[in-house]
């Protein structure tokens, strides 16, 4: 079965195998002048290597309506063996054959991370049924919050949430990180993944279509089939120049009869070698080889890319704007600091404190929650909250309205007349303070301090590296956002911004021009990510980072920002490298023939062996460590 399947996958190299077969039997043939069954040789090599790219350029001009390189190559064969050149049309056809089979297996190997994602793909779940007992069922069975038993060895089947045991996960196929983590009870694990040692109970948060690994593998998928603009650009220009050269072909067959004296087989001949020299097959393979390899790279090491317009666009990026919670920070503060006033009923302030912040998804509001639990606070209330992007958020409660946010957002003689009662005489420096307010009175202040990431400073430093400059936007106060910007290394910052002012600052930055790329941490950043030209989003295996941003670092590594413009400027300067040898080529080959220099066989390996090494030159992309 697996010799078939290989077969099957190299059906193309094969068939063009068989036909170099013929043609080298042709040629024996010919040298004892058995002329007939070498010309049946010669035709059952243009049949057998000729049937894939023939089959592909008519169903593709039928389809699309348009010519395309592929029509030009089976004219130039077809019209070489009319005037008896039988070995160099199969010759044309044979390394025609194999520079089409190179890009096949090009576009395979790039398209490979889906496969091997694909394959990764758990197919059974032992689900834990009412009276204990597990049955193995497939994965499309399972439902929300069916408690599913994962086996030391065995990979995670669904998302889910850890509600018994203890064990290592390898989750190397969402992040790219080969080192294991710790998962405990409330741990979020994700299907795809790999169990370590312990066996695990979890209950099963998302449906097998909505799981993460799913929409990685969604993603990757789109990516590849999305066009960038140079490619879009190339697709239009191949059918516009194919008809070109079918009329230049057409006078080319007449007047240098005419006005050089050619006799008319010299010109037929020559006008076939020019439908050979001047097909823009490598010129056609300059660039989507080279941005499905980059594209494939980068999957392989964590870093999604949603198309090659991104991985294009992040070459020509000036300035990158970096969010400051959960990018530059870790996003989940640990030093947390409650204070109330003496009032009698400060254990309830804690409570609704509790129970309105735990509906928030923002990080600030999700360690304020943690360190509630550590005290032992815990929320039986239910509130109508809203959030205020930006702000905080509002809770209303037996009637009574709180607000939970930033100091602006306050009632202002309320806050200093706290921090006089609380003893709060100078500025609070370097943290972040939320206050909670009951019918516009502040009864409570939380001050927090988020740590920078240990690979903030190396990783702005090798941006700013790459001529690219950086700069801070945060909701967070003056002397918050100075304090971050310094240990960082991001030379500019701009404080005291609202969702709405990251997008203005954007708008400005892009109003020079340049390109902008943003980088945020994906939940409460979509605005300013969705109007960046490029928006960054640190994954850290979320959905919502997923949906929101262009590109996504799914290890959480600021250091990939520079490592993935190291990459997407590599495959500009190969695509650069390829247009401008193919056409070099390409020029080369039409003088040489008008000059009666080349005859169609070296015309053949000079524009075929163009379009190989250019494969081959955007190949180089797949094992770049940039």
């Amino acid at each position: 079965m697996d010799l078939i399947e290989k077969m099957t996958e190299y059906k193309e190299l094969i068939a063009v195998g068989i036909a170099g077969v013929l043609i080298a039997i042709a040629l024996i043939l010919s040298a004892f002048n058995d002329v007939k069954v070498a010309t049946a040789c010669y035709l059952l090599a243009y049949i057998i290597g000729g049937y894939a790219k023939a089959k592909e350029g008519l169903l593709e001009t039928f389809e699309k309506k348009a010519l395309n390189v592929e029509l030009l190559m089976i004219m130039a064969a077809i019209g070489s063996a009319l005037i008896g050149y039988w070995m160099e049309g199969a010759i044309l056809i044979f390394i025609f054959g194999i520079s089409g089979a190179l890009e096949t297996y090009a576009m395979n190997k790039s398209k490979k991370e889906i496969t091997a994602l694909m394959g990764m793909q758990p197919q059974e779940a032992w689900r834990i049924e009412e009276d204990g007992a597990t049955v193995l069922v497939p994965v499309t069975e399972l439902n929300i919050n069916d408690r599913v038993l994962i086996k030391p060895g065995e990979q995670v089947p669904t998302d889910g949430v850890v509600s018994e045991g203890e064990t290592t996960i390898n989750e190397a196929a969402i992040t790219g990180e080969s080192l294991p983590v710790l998962k405990t009870p409330g741990k979020e694990v994700f299907a795809g993944t790999l169990n370590g040692s312990g066996a695990i109970e979890i209950r099963m948060t998302k449906l097998t279509s909505e799981t993460v690994f799913q929409k990685i593998i969604d993603l990757v998928a789109t990516a590849q089939a999305e066009q960038s603009p140079a490619e879009q650009f190339i697709e239009r220009f191949e059918g516009r120049y194919v008809k070109v050269i079918l009329g230049i072909v057409g006078l080319m067959l007449i007047v240098p009869h005419y006005l050089v004296g050619w006799d008319w087989t010299t010109t037929f001949y020559r006008a076939m070698i020019l439908l050979v020299v001047a097909s823009p097959c490598a010129l056609v393979a300059s660039i989507t080889p080279a941005s499905l390899a980059a594209i494939s790279n980068g999957a392989k090491r964590g870093i999604l890319v949603k198309g090659g317009s991104y991985i294009e666009a992040l070459s020509e990026v000036k300035t990158i704007v970096l969010d400051k919670t959960g990018t530059l920070t870790q996003g989940r503060p640990t030093d947390v600091s409650i204070y109330s006033l003496p009032l009698l009923e400060e254990a309830e302030i804690l409570a609704i404190l509790s129970g309105i912040e735990r509906q928030s998804n923002h990080p600030i509001a999700q360690s304020i929650c943690r360190q509630l639990e550590k005290q032992g606070v815990v929320s039986q209330q239910e509130f109508l909250v809203e959030e205020f992007p930006g702000w905080g958020i509002k809770g209303t409660v037996a009637g009574i309205t709180y607000k939970v946010g930033k100091e602006s957002w306050m009632n202002q003689v309320s806050v200093k007349q706290f921090l006089k009662a609380s003893g709060f005489n100078a500025p609070i420096v370097g943290k972040t303070v939320v206050f909670m307010e009951r019918d516009d009175e502040v009864v409570l202040m939380a001050t927090l301090e988020d740590e920078v990431r240990p690979e903030a400073q190396a990783a702005i430093a090798e941006i700013q590296a790459l001529g690219i400059q950086t700069i801070m936007l945060t909701g967070d106060n003056e002397t918050t956002a100075k304090k971050i910007s310094t240990t960082a290394g991001v030379p500019v910052y701009i404080a005291n911004c609202l969702p709405a002012d990251k997008v203005t600052e954007i708008k400005k930055l892009k109003g020079n021009n340049d390109l902008i790329a943003m980088v945020g941490d994906g939940i409460n950043d979509a605005p300013a990510l969705a109007i960046a030209d490029v928006g960054i989003a640190m994954g850290k295996g979320t959905d919502v980072a997923l949906e929101t941003a262009d590109v996504v670092l799914m290890k959480d590594d600021l250091t990939q920002i520079a490592s993935t413009i190291k990459l997407s400027r590599k495959m500009k300067r190969i695509v650069k490298q390829n247009i401008s040898f193919s056409i070099g080529v390409m020029l080369i080959l039409i003088v040489s023939n008008f000059f009666q220099m080349m005859n169609l066989p070296f015309g053949v390996i000079g524009h075929e062996g163009s379009t190989i090494l250019v494969i081959l030159n955007s190949l180089r992309l797949l094992r770049s460590s940039h």
